[in-house]
């Protein structure tokens, strides 16, 4: 039997990050690059995106080695999408200070013929009208999850509660739950967006960790404390890469394999913002998230059943 695909469909991009600890121009990144190597350290990738004529063969040849399919990455003519953004000083927020879209701007996701019965799909923060385009276009997948953001809140409402009825995993932020729906209290605003399509919710809260809503209730798993975070870009994204990844591996949608996939992407998540870009996250091996998982497990251990004492 092969081992499941995740396809993921979303950006690939230039950054140039302003930090606290120094500029960094050129940084390889988009959401679809940071899932795919977070994913890829789980199972085989299958990559969707547009790149320019500007973007590395060095990076496409080792995401390739990494187990990801780049044949649905088109190369286009133009640069490739770039964006610049400057953090606060405790790296809590950050400013956009340049997009250029470049070739994303007229991307328009095609899905070739071997990636349309993908079974696990991952749709990255892009357009929603492009994530509605990738769903026309795959078949019957066993589930299917959304990135989303503010700019689509507020700007293509309509357009984000089609893709909403049609996905089974939103993934969200807290800030963003709360633009969504129009309320403040997380549970009350989770139980709104379930109702509005996806049976399964998962709201991140950076340092602060995430919680996990679907038909058995509510789920908590905090975020791994770190003494140093040096940048925060990609976490959400690698985030959601090594949830798929895992839920990939294990091919099942069972209630204790979905709360297991939450603490796997909080791992990758907080590798990721240990460096500047995405060199972190590819210098993981699978013993080093082997041990960071066990270190996780150490945080919530309370050595048994908790009771009351006699």
């Amino acid at each position: 039997m092969n081992q499941s695909s995740v396809l993921i469909v979303g950006s690939l991009a230039y950054d140039d990050l302003e930090m606290p600890s120094g500029t960094f121009e050129n940084v390889i990144g988009g959401a679809a690059t940071y899932a795919s190597i977070a994913a890829s350290l789980f199972c085989p990738v299958r990559l969707v995106g547009v790149i320019g004529e500007d973007f590395p063969d060095l990076v496409m040849s080792d995401l390739q080695q990494r187990g990801v399919d780049t044949a649905g990455v088109e190369k286009a003519k133009g640069k490739t999408f770039r964006w610049r953004g400057r953090y606060s000083k405790d790296l809590s927020s950050r400013e956009t200070l340049d997009t250029q879209l470049n070739v994303f701007a007229d991307f328009r996701p095609k899905i070739p013929a071997a990636f349309k019965s993908t079974p696990y799909v991952l749709l990255g923060n892009i357009h929603p009208a492009l994530q509605l385009e990738v769903l026309a276009q795959i078949d019957k997948p066993k589930l299917v999850v959304a990135d989303t953001m503010n700019f689509w809140i507020t700007g293509e409402a309509k357009l984000l509660g089609e893709v909403m009825k049609k996905v089974d995993l939103l993934v969200i932020n807290d800030e963003e739950a709360r633009e969504l729906t129009g309320i403040h209290n997380l549970v009350k605003a989770a139980a709104e967006i379930r109702k509005r399509g996806p049976s399964h919710l998962i709201v991140k809260r950076g340092e602060h960790g995430a919680l996990y809503f679907d038909d058995a209730g509510a789920f908590f798993a905090p975020a791994y404390p770190l003494e140093d975070v040096v940048d925060p870009t990609g976490a959400g994204d690698s985030f959601a890469g090594g949830l798929m990844g895992y839920l990939t591996r294990v091919d099942s949608l069972a209630h204790p394999q979905m709360r297991r996939a939450i603490y796997f992407g909080s791992a990758l998540g907080s590798f990721c913002v240990e460096g500047i870009g995405p060199q972190r996250l590819l210098d993981v091996s699978k013993g080093d998230l082997k041990k960071r998982m066990g270190e996780f497990m150490s945080l919530v251990d309370t050595g048994g059943a908790v009771g009351l004492p006699e």
